[in-house]
């Protein structure tokens, strides 16, 4: 799943691809909003990704499903 996360006074996107449920996803989310310090998320390599919630502009949670790929799925 794709999470893309809109950080302030920066022209990029953050970018993670994550194992992660899009529930368990918005879970951490609003856990960080609520009262934590920090957006900690995993991605799909065992890498840690730690954003302060300060600085976070938005956060587009990707669908779970897969895209077809191939000719076989004309």
């Amino acid at each position: 799943m794709e999470i893309t996360i809109g950080v302030q006074n920066l022209s990029r996107e953050l970018v993670v691809e994550t194992d992660q449920t899009a529930d368990a996803v918005a879970k951490a989310v609003r856990k960080a909003l609520d009262g934590g310090s920090a957006l900690e998320l995993t991605d799909t390599k065992g890498r840690q990704i730690i954003v302060p919630t300060a600085t976070i502009g938005y956060v587009e949670i990707g669908s779970g499903e897969q895209r077809p790929v191939g000719f076989g799925s004309l």
